[in-house]
């Protein structure tokens, strides 16, 4: 586990290079950033509670928090995301903490958010467990995507990199997992949202609950050229719940 915990620290110390590239990343288009608003808006309780943004990267959603009116917390397992989270929110009043997702600060929280977190989290139940322990009676607000079978994926994806290439679209990440981590990550290639919900039950999150977050699709389509946003396009979903 700690070698794999460290691939992916690694993996995403690189990738804060490039990863503010991407506007679905860094939520510079303002429809999509509208449509995260409202989501959070629609399932948080409200302001001024206090929301532990777990994963918070290079602080897209923690930004977010704080237009609405939150207290946020940003989580990261890389130091080198948050670092970027820093520059952006200097002067907010905004807590940052480098440490692994299973690894929380003690809170306690109103609500604990994420966005593209659990797919890559060795262990999800363990660190969904987590998160409920430092919001005892807080709300759940995970928010995924659903991925295709690998050789799908692998076909797609491959085309869409050739696409970009002819088009001179950059990635969105720098690179991709190696098969080690690949191997290691349960919610990786999750077809429904079943798995994360059951996740959810078995770390003891009550009242679940899944929203189709179609708005924030049809925002990210409008935004790519139509080929890449097709092959590179996938479901997204949040699931909501409470401790």
């Amino acid at each position: 586990m700690a070698d794999i915990r460290d691939q992916i620290r690694e993996f995403w110390d690189h990738d804060a290079e490039t990863y503010d590239q991407s506007p679905s990343h860094a939520l510079t288009d303002p429809v999509e950033a509208a449509a995260w608003r409202a989501l959070l808006r629609r399932h948080l309780p409200p302001p001024p509670a206090h929301v532990l943004d777990a994963g918070a990267g290079t602080g897209a959603i923690t930004a977010l928090l704080l237009d609405l009116g939150y207290r946020a917390t940003a989580l990261d397992i890389s130091s080198a995301m948050l670092d970027r989270a820093r520059t952006k929110l200097a002067g907010r009043d905004v807590e940052f903490v480098v440490a692994p997702a299973d690894e929380p600060p003690p809170g306690p929280f109103d609500a604990v958010v994420e966005r593209h977190v659990l797919w890559t989290n060795p262990d999800p139940v363990r660190t969904l467990a987590a998160w409920r322990e430092v919001a005892p009676e807080g709300r759940l607000v995970a928010m995924e995507g659903l991925g295709p079978s690998t050789i799908e994926r692998r076909v797609r994806f491959a085309f869409a990199s050739l696409v970009r290439r002819v088009l001179d679209v950059p990635h969105d990440h720098h690179d991709h997992y190696g098969e080690d981590v690949v191997r290691a990550l349960p919610l990786l290639h999750a077809r429904t949202p079943a798995p994360l919900l059951g996740a959810a039950r078995r770390a003891g999150w009550k009242g679940r609950r899944v929203e189709r977050l179609r708005d924030v699709e049809w925002a990210r389509r409008m935004i790519a050229p139509t080929l890449i946003s097709r092959l590179e396009s996938t479901p997204l979903f949040a699931v909501v719940a409470d401790a």
